[in-house]
């Protein structure tokens, strides 16, 4: 009977973390969503002067807009209001990300998963920058031409110049968060410098892959994409091997 007792305790117990748990994941969802549609309405403000920002882009300031209905300049509204939100929310979706997680970690792992809050959103903010002032440009420069080889009258779309600007653009800010995110699984011991160097290979094909599908054709804007990339992978395997050392754990020579 006392075994019993104990047992029922012990289930009362788990049974309260786990509802003050999900108490405490409602609270910072509900942070988050209001966050999320306080940046929708500013977004929704300023997505004239953005659109007309993105309009003046030398690869773009030539190109005549066109609607074909009613609806896409509505769309191209929504769409950018809702980017310019994901983009202001990230650090604070990460952020209660930590929060949330934090009552479960030592001083020292809260202090150094913190630093992935801001690593995070400055990584995403390079790569929309490199897909918006490197590749983009490129990729639009091709299209036209090959528009042009084939004699066809040139009449683009708002809502399709944007989404392939998004298109483009966005795949390369998730790109560049590849080195927190092989550092975290490392800290998690699911990655280690013998693994990454045995899928080294297949990442570097697996990339160039990637850099040939967001990229023109074209040799040298090939390389102008899976260049970065794999430096990227190298950046991400030689963090990986520094924590790896740092924690003593077995590095294999090179060779």
């Amino acid at each position: 009977m006392k075994f019993l007792a104990v047992e029922r305790v012990n289930v009362i117990e788990l049974q309260d973390d786990v509802v003050s748990h999900l108490a405490e994941l409602r609270k910072r969802l509900i942070w988050v969503s209001v966050w999320f549609l306080a940046a929708m309405c500013a977004g929704l403000y300023w997505s004239p002067h953005i659109l007309l920002r993105l309009k003046s882009h030398p690869a773009g300031e030539t190109i005549e807009w066109n609607v074909f209905s009613f609806t896409d300049g509505l769309f191209v509204y929504l769409r950018c209001a809702f980017l310019v939100a994901a983009l202001v929310t990230l650090p604070v979706l990460l952020y209660q990300v930590w929060a949330f997680v934090r009552p479960g970690l030592t001083p020292v792992e809260a202090k150094g998963t913190f630093r992935y809050v801001p690593a995070s959103f400055v990584l995403f903010l390079t790569g929309l920058s490199f897909g918006y002032f490197v590749v983009f440009p490129m990729m639009l420069r091709f299209m036209k031409s090959m528009n042009e080889s084939l004699g066809a009258a040139e009449t683009y779309g708002i809502d399709r110049y944007f989404s392939f600007l998004f298109n483009v653009v966005f795949p390369l800010g998730l790109a560049f968060e590849m080195p927190l995110v092989i550092l975290f699984l490392t800290r998690l011991g699911l990655l280690n410098p013998s693994r990454i160097r045995f899928v080294r290979k297949y990442a570097y094909v697996g990339l160039a892959v990637v850099g040939s599908c967001i990229s023109p054709p074209d040799f040298v804007s090939h390389l102008s994409v899976t260049v970065p990339l794999l430096l990227l992978f190298e950046l991400s395997a030689f963090i990986s091997v520094r924590y790896a050392r740092r924690r003593g754990l077995a590095v294999p020579s090179p060779g």
